[in-house]
């Protein structure tokens, strides 16, 4: 019995012993799996973000095709810096669809540079589709960022939400930039679905909470896999979801809060302050140049500069006034996103078209009046950016045409107040060559047959006076050729229109520029 006793204390003795020996076995493996755990993931770990420099380009007010390429050129100086860091300082109230989508997709697609959406105060719609294309997005806690549904303007020139062609084709290219960056795809659909309600929703395995919309939650599992909580209550029935920085941090739309630029910085960890893009001439003048009052102002002073050229020809002063003000009304187009060589290539082909007209072909006709509406069509289109997304915008058309033919008018009455005064106006009467002055020689020549002194003449050129008759012999329109005899010469008219054949007397004569009206013949 006591060996019995003994061996079975053995036995319990070496299973113990075992037990102790398996346990710290166990431990250790444990221990080093952990730290080697541990190791590979200090080693997986991302770095911490660091910016060696910044440049912060400001984005303010309506958004428009000429601030967008306002954008961009601030965008290509900021590559050319070599800064690593692109901050967009958004403050607007939205804009043009199309324009919006291009500028987030062209953020989307830097690649030498991380860029990061600031938003101090406001971006709303379209403002707040091209935050949707940075890398990063910062607001203040007390700005906002959403109400981007789509709208257009209809025939009768009121504002309607647009129809569904293009707010599906919108909720698309927002989601897809949202998942491209993280966010939730049901709150940035939210912002331009007003009937989109979405939801708190937790894993029922794992614990991870989305924002996550209806047909989200029953494509992923519905209630097997998630607890619905309560809804976003800026995103109920009716309403274009709208929400302050803070709220949008808390449902991840942004990746954090800054006050103002110093705490912006502070947020960056960046080693000084960026490089803030400053408005150069070329911006200024561009700016100016599209103002209608001033597009308009060079479409008179390029018509009138024309009109001098065609009344004395061979100067080239009025052509190349003429040639300038043209010029920088398509530059400040191109430069303004509003104008292509579509456009330019209408409007020289109406100039040819109304050359053609004037000192090819008899009559004015079909080349003519095609010219002028090349011409016109071409101003107009440079002057705005039709894309069917944002509808047709008549205003801007209707202002466009306005700022034409208004321009067209004021040129007529300069051109029939030149034809005129002409030669009496300072500076301009320098374009006409002054009448020959007779010799003493000629003063004092009598004539053989008449015994009387002879009227001094000029040897140059034919002799026409005051009070001549003459024959049209091609349109003037309001210039042309008149035959005086046997003499042709070149000839104005006082500001009508005269068809080839008809009669004309001289009204004026001042050098080389003579000036003609029709003769009624019914009087």
């Amino acid at each position: 019995m006591q060996k019995r006793r003994n061996r079975v204390r053995t036995d319990r003795g070496s299973r113990w012993r075992w037990l102790r020996v398996t346990g710290w076995g166990m431990l250790v493996v444990l221990t080093s799996l952990s730290w080697a755990q541990e190791a590979e993931e200090v080693e997986e770990a991302p770095a911490a973000r660091q910016f060696n420099s910044a440049a912060l380009i400001r984005f303010e007010g309506m958004i428009q095709p000429i601030l967008e390429q306002y954008f961009y050129r601030k965008l290509d100086k900021a590559k050319a810096l070599g800064v690593d860091l692109v901050i967009v300082e958004i403050d607007s109230p939205g804009g043009y669809v199309h324009t919006t989508l291009d500028i987030a997709e062209r953020l989307d697609a830097v690649d030498w540079a991380h860029v990061a959406a600031f938003v101090p105060r406001e971006a709303l719609s379209g403002a707040a589709l091209i935050s949707l294309g940075c890398n990063e997005i910062v607001m203040a806690p007390g700005a906002r960022i959403g109400d981007a549904g789509p709208i257009f303007q209809d025939d009768d020139a009121l504002f309607r939400h647009a129809p569904e062609k293009i707010r599906s084709d919108l909720v698309r290219r927002v989601r897809d930039m949202a998942e491209a960056k993280g966010r939730p795809p049901a709150v940035t659909e939210a912002m331009v679905d007003m009937d989109l309600e979405v939801f708190r929703c937790t894993h029922r395995d794992t614990g991870e909470v989305r924002w996550m919309s209806e047909p989200e939650l029953q494509e992923d599992g519905g209630a097997e896999r998630w607890d619905q909580g309560a809804m976003l209550q800026e995103s109920r029935q009716g309403l274009f979801l709208e929400v302050n920085g803070a709220k949008a941090l808390e449902i991840g739309l942004v990746e954090g809060n800054a006050d103002d630029r110093a705490a912006l910085v502070q947020y960056f960890q960046l080693p000084k302050d960026p490089v803030v893009m400053e408005t150069t001439w070329v911006d200024t003048t561009v700016m100016i140049l599209n103002f209608p009052v001033v597009t308009g102002l060079l479409f008179v002073i390029g018509l009138v500069a024309l009109f001098i050229e065609l009344s004395a020809p061979g100067i080239s002063v009025g052509g190349l006034v003429a040639g300038l003000c043209f010029v920088l009304f398509f530059w400040s187009r191109f430069l303004g996103g509003t104008s292509g060589w579509l456009e330019i290539l209408l409007f020289l082909c109406g100039v040819v078209f109304l050359c053609v007209e004037l000192f090819v072909i008899p009559g004015f006709g079909v080349a003519g009046v095609a010219g002028i509406l090349l011409m016109v069509a071409g101003l107009v289109m440079a002057s705005q950016d039709f894309v069917p997304m944002d509808g047709l915008r008549i205003g801007n058309v209707a202002t466009s045409l306005l700022t034409v033919v208004g321009a067209g008018a004021v040129s007529l009455v300069a051109m029939v107040a030149l034809s005129n005064y002409y030669g009496s106006i300072p500076i301009l009467n320098r374009l006409t060559l002054e009448p020959p002055v007779a010799t003493n020689a000629d003063e004092e020549a009598i004539d053989d047959e008449t015994g009387k002194p002879r009227t001094p003449t000029s040897t140059e050129g034919p002799q026409i006076q005051v009070g001549d008759w003459g024959l049209a012999e091609s349109p003037l329109r309001p210039a042309g050729k008149v035959a005086f005899g046997d003499e042709y010469v070149d000839v104005v008219t006082d500001g009508s229109f005269v068809d080839k054949g008809k009669q004309v007397r001289v009204l004026q004569v001042s050098g080389n520029r003579i000036v003609v009206r029709e003769i009624d013949e019914t009087a």
